[in-house]
C-alpha cells in the first residue's frame, strides 16, 4: 500500500489516547492525517515525493522513532520528521537533532506548539518540493535538447509537447515519416515519466510475420498451437509497469488491433492458449508513417481503434520543414563521429551547407546521420548519385538550365546559406564569403536576399 498525497501528518504513536487526542487537534486545525500505532513498514509505504510530514513518538515498541527517521532519511534526507519524546529524554532528542530530525516535542506539550511546528515543516516540504520539481524541469528540458536537436519553431514545438505528455499517463500516437525519429521520441517520453525505472518494450509490427505477431505481442500457453511447448510471456506483459513502443502500428492486422482495442480498454492481457486475465499497468506509445484516418475510411485499419489511439497524437516534422536545423543537426552528428572514430573534425564549407540546404533529405534524420558519418571518415558527401565529385568532399547537385543560369542558382545558394549562420553584421558575412562588400550588397539585391531580415545574428546592415 501507498500513502496518499493527500495525507499531510503521519502521526506515529503507540499510546492509543495520545494518537487520538493529537489526531483531534491536527484534524480541527484541517489537516488531513494518517494516525498510526506503529512505524513498521511506514518507509516503504511514502513515496520519495510524498508532500507531508511525520510526526512520530520516539521511545515504542518494534521499531522506534530514530530507527524510523534512519529509514526515512535513507529514501528522502528532505522529508520533515518530529520526534516526540518524554520528559527526560532530551538527550536523546539532541542526538535525533544532529541524525537530521526536522524539530522535538517534549512531553507535555501544547497544542499550539504542535501545530505550529508541523504548519512550519509543511511550508519547508512544500519549498523542497517545488524546487525538487523545478529542477527536474530544467533537467528534463537540457536532456530533450540534448536528444532532439534543433532551434526551429516546429522542433519547439515539439519538445513543448513532449515535456507536457511525459508526465501524464495518456497512451500516444506518434506520426512522422521513416527516419524521422519516432522510436527517440517514445524514449523521450518514457525516461522523462514515472516509468522511466520501469522496462522500455520496442517492437517494430511491420518486422513480425502474421503467424507470430499475436504470440509475440501477448504470450501463449503451452499447447496453445503446433510448436508452443513452453510458456511464452508477451510483449505487453513484458512491459507491465513501464512503457511498450509499437511501431509501424498500420501494418497489424484487423483481428490483432481487435485484441490492442481490447487491452488498451480493458487494460488486461489474455496470453493465446490461456484463460486467466492479467491486469497491466503500462503506457503504450505507437508510432505510424501512414495516415490512419485515410487508412480507417479504406478499411485497412479499424476506425475505433483509430480514435482510441489518437487522444494524444505528436507529430515529428519531416527534416525538410525544419530549415537551418539541418546544419546544426549534420555538425552534431559529424562531430560524435570524429570522436567516436578518433578523427579531427572536418570543417563545413559554405558548398557543403548549401548542399544540404537544399537536399530534400526524403530519408529524414536517419539519412542526415549517415551522411554526416560518411563526412567525418573523409568520404564523399553524396547527397545524390548522380552528383559529380567537386574536390571538396561534397558533390554539386546537377541543376536544370544553362551554365550561366546553374552558376547564378548555385551563387544564390551559397549566399542563402551563410545568411542563416549568426553574423553581426554585413562586414562579417562579406569577409565569410570572400567578397568586398559592396559587391555582396549587389548580389543580395540581385537575387532578392536581405541581410537584416534573414539573419539572426543581424546587427546594423550599413555596417
Amino acid at each position: 500500500m501507498t500513502i496518499d498525497n493527500q495525507i499531510e501528518v503521519v502521526l506515529i504513536d503507540d499510546d492509543p489516547h495520545l494518537r487520538q487526542a493529537l489526531s483531534q487537534t491536527l484534524d480541527l486545525a484541517g489537516l488531513k492525517i494518517l494516525p498510526l500505532g506503529e512505524a513498521n513498514g511506514l518507509a516503504g509505504q511514502l513515496p520519495r515525493d510524498w508532500p507531508g510530514v511525520v510526526v512520530s513518538d520516539i521511545r515504542m515498541p518494534g521499531m522506534d522513532g530514530l530507527e524510523l527517521l534512519g529509514q526515512l532519511h535513507s529514501q528522502d534526507p528532505e522529508l520533515p520528521v518530529l520526534l516526540i519524546t518524554g520528559h527526560g529524554d532530551v538527550p536523546l532528542a539532541v542526538q535525533a537533532m544532529r541524525a537530521g530530525a526536522y524539530d522535538f516535542l517534549e512531553k507535555p506539550f501544547a497544542s499550539d506548539q504542535l501545530l505550529d511546528s508541523v504548519r512550519r515543516a509543511l511550508a519547508l516540504r512544500r519549498l523542497v518540493l517545488d524546487n525538487r520539481s523545478l529542477r527536474l524541469a530544467l533537467s528534463d528540458r537540457h536532456e530533450l535538447s540534448a536528444r532532439l536537436v534543433g532551434q526551429s519553431a516546429p522542433m519547439s514545438r515539439l519538445r513543448e509537447q513532449i515535456g507536457a505528455l511525459a508526465a501524464t499517463r495518456a497512451d500516444v500516437l506518434i506520426l512522422g515519416e521513416t527516419g524521422a525519429g519516432k522510436e527517440v521520441v517514445a524514449r523521450a517520453l518514457h525516461d522523462l515519466s514515472g516509468r522511466r525505472n520501469g522496462p522500455f518494450v520496442a517492437i517494430n509490427a511491420g518486422a513480425l510475420a502474421e503467424s507470430v505477431v499475436e504470440s509475440e505481442l501477448f504470450g501463449h500457453e503451452p499447447g496453445a498451437f503446433t510448436g508452443a511447448q513452453k510458456r511464452r510471456i508477451g510483449k505487453f506483459e513484458f512491459a507491465n509497469g513501464g512503457t511498450l513502443f509499437l511501431d509501424e502500428i498500420e501494418s497489424m492486422s484487423l483481428d490483432v488491433q481487435v485484441k490492442l482495442l481490447r487491452l488498451l480498454q480493458e487494460r488486461v492481457v489474455e496470453r493465446l492458449g490461456g484463460n486467466q486475465q492479467i491486469p497491466l499497468d503500462i503506457r503504450v506509445i505507437a508510432a505510424t508513417k501512414e495516415d490512419l484516418r485515410q487508412a480507417a475510411d479504406q478499411g485497412r485499419f479499424r476506425a475505433d481503434l483509430y480514435y482510441r489511439l489518437n487522444v494524444a497524437p505528436l507529430r515529428i516534422p519531416p527534416l525538410r520543414e525544419r530549415g537551418e536545423d539541418v546544419l546544426m543537426l549534420f555538425q552534431h552528428f559529424a562531430d560524435e563521429a570524429s570522436a567516436r572514430h578518433g578523427l579531427p573534425p572536418h570543417e563545413l564549407l559554405p558548398a557543403h551547407r548549401a548542399l544540404l540546404l537544399r537536399h530534400g533529405w526524403p530519408g529524414n534524420v536517419r539519412e542526415l546521420q549517415n551522411a554526416a558519418e560518411r563526412f567525418a571518415l573523409g568520404l564523399e558527401l553524396a547527397l545524390d548519385n548522380s552528383a559529380p565529385d567537386t574536390g571538396l568532399g561534397a558533390p554539386v547537385e546537377i541543376i536544370s538550365g544553362g551554365l550561366s543560369e546553374q552558376v547564378e542558382n548555385f551563387e544564390k545558394t551559397l549566399i542563402a546559406a551563410e545568411l542563416a549562420r549568426p553574423h553581426g553584421s554585413v562586414r562579417s558575412l562579406a569577409e565569410a564569403l570572400g567578397i568586398p562588400r559592396k559587391t555582396l550588397h549587389d548580389k543580395l539585391r540581385k537575387h532578392g536576399l536581405t541581410f537584416g531580415d534573414s539573419n539572426p545574428g543581424s546587427a546594423d546592415e550599413s555596417d
